[in-house]
């Protein structure tokens, strides 16, 4: 029996259960129940939190119960960690219980072995004879940080993820709070999602919902294969004239794909199709696995450009050549200042006022440069012939620049523009310490020349297409 949707997303029970029930070992460790039940607590999660396990009675202060069956009250999320074999059984219990989400962790389905395989077509068969959704098998699960929702079943090492705007998807765990330093990160994320095996919902359900949640602005996903090409164009195209999709997708070459195949055992989409289906659709493609988190902040956090005229401030002359050609790529162009703009950064110092806003000049000659850096910045940031600025900022020897620094950006919270920065000097903590005290503001700051300028030059050609479609 084919497996049949319910008409609404069906997804707000796997992101926001009143009460969830832990299925399987609540044995202390790095893995299992117990650690999903402590990560649920240590999240402040709010909700009813049901262990289920025959060989235990109390864990964590809660009741154990020893199957779904004998837990009294209704559950809107099941999470399943037990031997593949057994999650049938578990499944249709959970239709009997009127469950209508279920993550399996568990492994050993399509990913392993023709067996395997037929396995997980069981239970998509067991899941169509309710409104039962299923997120896996094969998976680490979900998290939505302004629920206190982290039911992470494996060991993450911190106790809470920042609240933010950014939707982070993936075929993978590797996405996941026990693989990546959420707790360390300077911005924060609205909800994670591991589909694993996608033996029901997919990238195309997982727009849908996002594309409703109003705590998320931006999503990126990492995907081995398309579920349904179809749907995909069409949901991707709707959801994209409403916020930026951002996708990394492996399989590019043919050894890839074959590789992805047994790893969630998904077939892989031809890379050249899926290439002209993002272009169509207006998906922002990504290259490698950091762009997936570093490129989202420039839409979580900035106002969009309004064309694709890029300001340049910098310390050095060949950063921003470097920048110069790297825009080019992205349809970014570098135009003379206005004239008025050009005539005060004149006056500020002789020959500042140049295509490229070049502050290394004035520091040989102005000890305090600073004193001047203020009114540069602020200059450049209202000229009428910039839509968008990376600056460059340098942290001196011992970071003593860095509070003047946060004083200047605080007067430039609500600019027009968007700006990216880049951070560099001699010392790793100061350079630290300045990027996340900027992000912390709100201004996204990227580790390199590279990705600050595709940052501005791919929100530049949303914002083009995005204008296109009103």
């Amino acid at each position: 029996m084919p497996h049949k949707k319910p008409e609404r997303s069906g997804l707000t029970p796997f992101f926001d259960p009143r009460s969830i029930a832990v299925i399987g070992s609540l044995k202390e460790g790095f893995f299992g129940g117990y650690v999903v039940i402590k990560s649920l607590i240590n999240a402040g999660f709010k909700g009813e939190i049901y262990p289920v396990n025959p060989s235990y009675r109390e864990i964590w202060g809660l009741t154990v119960y020893p199957s779904i069956k004998e837990v009294p009250q209704r559950i809107d999320l099941v999470l399943i960690i037990t031997g593949s074999k057994s999650v049938p059984g578990i499944l249709r219990e959970c239709i009997q219980k009127g469950v209508r989400a279920a993550i399996v962790v568990s492994d050993g389905f399509a990913e392993r072995d023709e067996e395997g395989r037929r396995l997980q077509e069981e239970i998509v068969a067991i899941a169509g004879q309710g409104d039962l959704r299923i997120i896996g098998p094969n998976t680490a699960g979900v998290a939505n940080p302004a629920k206190g929702l982290i039911p992470n079943p494996y060991e993450m090492g911190y106790e809470r993820v920042k609240e933010g705007t950014i939707a982070i998807c993936a075929q993978t765990g590797m996405i996941n709070p026990q693989a990546f330093p959420y707790g360390d990160l300077r911005y924060g994320v609205s909800k994670i999602c591991d589909f694993g095996n996608k033996c029901d919902v997919d990238e195309c359900d997982i727009m849908d919902y996002l594309e409703r949640d109003p705590l998320t602005k931006v999503m990126t996903l990492y995907l081995e294969s398309i579920k349904d090409g179809r749907r995909f164009l069409k949901v991707s195209k709707r959801v994209t004239s409403r916020k930026p999709v951002l996708i990394l997708k492996s399989g590019r070459t043919g050894q890839g794909a074959r590789v992805s195949a047994s790893h969630t055992g998904s077939l892989a989409l031809d890379d050249r199709i899926f290439d002209a289906a993002c272009k169509q659709s207006g998906i922002i493609r990504l290259e490698n696995f950091r762009e997936l988190f570093e490129l989202p902040k420039i839409f979580a956090y900035q106002p969009l450009p309004k064309g694709n005229r890029l300001g340049i401030i910098t310390f050095t002359g060949g950063v921003g050549v470097l920048a110069i050609d790297e825009g080019a790529k992205y349809g970014l162009s570098v135009p003379l200042l206005s004239p008025r703009t050009r005539k005060k950064l004149d006056a500020i110092f002789p020959g500042l006022g140049k295509r490229i806003v070049d502050i290394g000049p004035p520091m040989a000659v102005v000890n305090d440069y600073m004193s001047i850096y203020s009114e540069i910045l602020k200059t450049v940031t209202v000229d009428p012939c910039i839509d968008s600025i990376f600056n460059v900022i340098w942290t001196g020897p011992s970071g003593e620049f860095i509070e003047e620094y946060l004083k200047i950006y605080r007067e430039l919270q609500g600019n027009r523009v968007p700006v990216a920065s880049w951070v560099y000097g001699p010392r790793l903590d100061s350079i630290n310490e300045m990027s996340r005290r900027l992000e912390e503001l709100g201004f996204p700051v990227f580790p390199d020349i590279e990705m600050a300028i595709k940052a501005l030059g791919v929100a530049s050609q949303y914002a083009k297409a995005k204008g296109g479609d009103q």
